[in-house]
């Protein structure tokens, strides 16, 4: 059994995963949540990683929280079986493709017994929206053991959501992120909106150097659009969203309103296309 964590206010959920580069030859612990938490370890916000990784390569995984004293449950983090992992390429434009994710253990994903008992303390938790985590979610909210904090979502890029399973995962959730690989005028971004006031949501679509739109529905339906300050980008664009999510929530979280942080946000994710991986090379290796 794992020792008792502390409480905390602030839980991130969601898969770390083996980030493979196949023109290189090369594996890196990733995911989202990872590069999520090295930010806020970076930025010293205070919270608990709940992950999963499998028993192949633990070592890679636990060389990294260790190095960046990321709190986490412990051995309940992993299970037996394959560590989530996902292909990564940067093309020539250096915009990334991510593919062939592999779920791994996370295919019958469930927090454990120790890790539900951090759930009381925790007034916020973010998820990055892979299909075990929304699942995980929704019966988290349905049971009613999140209705004392704030929810917030990561639905990366919308691939494989249909509108009405944009809506559906949305409300269970109070604020949601998506990274727009699109034009700004498709119908999917005015459907966003719609969801958001539809539902008296928060939803920030980011849109690389184009813009940022900020759909707010939690009172009378606004919409506003930040600008973002366009950057020669020196190594890729890998990293940049959950650069932005990272500074978004940390600003959000302190009082800021969403247009500001979406401005901060905006300026972490300038940053990040310096680096030629989702984060600098000092974390990999610091």
């Amino acid at each position: 059994m794992d020792a008792a964590s502390p409480p905390a206010e602030t839980l991130l959920l969601g898969p770390a995963s083996l980030d493979r580069y196949p023109a290189e030859g090369v594996v890196l612990p990733g995911g989202g949540v990872l590069n999520m938490a090295y930010h806020w370890a970076v930025a010293g916000v205070p919270f608990h990683l709940l992950t999963r990784i499998g028993d192949d390569h633990p070592q890679v995984f636990r060389a990294f929280l260790r190095r960046h004293h990321i709190a986490h449950s412990g051995r309940s983090i992993v299970a037996s079986g394959r560590s989530a992992s996902i292909d990564v390429v940067v093309r020539e434009d250096r915009q990334p493709w991510m593919d062939n994710f592999v779920e791994g253990v996370w295919t019958d994903f469930r927090l454990t017994a120790h890790e539900e008992t951090l759930l009381p303390s925790a007034r916020r938790l973010h998820a990055v929206l892979v299909g075990p985590v929304v699942r995980e979610v929704e019966r988290l909210r349905v049971d009613g053991r999140l209705d004392h904090a704030t929810v917030t979502g990561d639905f990366l890029s919308l691939r494989r959501y249909t509108v009405d399973r944009f809506a559906r995962t949305l409300a269970h959730l109070d604020a949601g992120f998506v990274g727009w690989p699109g034009e700004p005028d498709d119908p999917m971004v005015g459907a966003m909106r719609d969801a958001a006031f539809d539902l008296r949501r928060l939803v920030v679509v980011t849109m690389g150097a184009r813009d940022v739109r900020v759909f707010d529905g939690r009172g009378a339906p606004t919409e506003r659009s930040v600008r973002v300050r366009a950057v020669p980008v020196r190594g890729t664009t890998v990293g940049c969203g959950d650069a932005f999510i990272a500074a978004f929530l940390a600003a959000w979280w302190r009082g800021a309103d969403a247009c500001r942080a979406a401005e901060q946000g905006a300026e972490q994710g300038a940053l990040a296309t310096a680096w030629s991986r989702p984060l600098p090379d000092v974390a990999y290796t610091g």
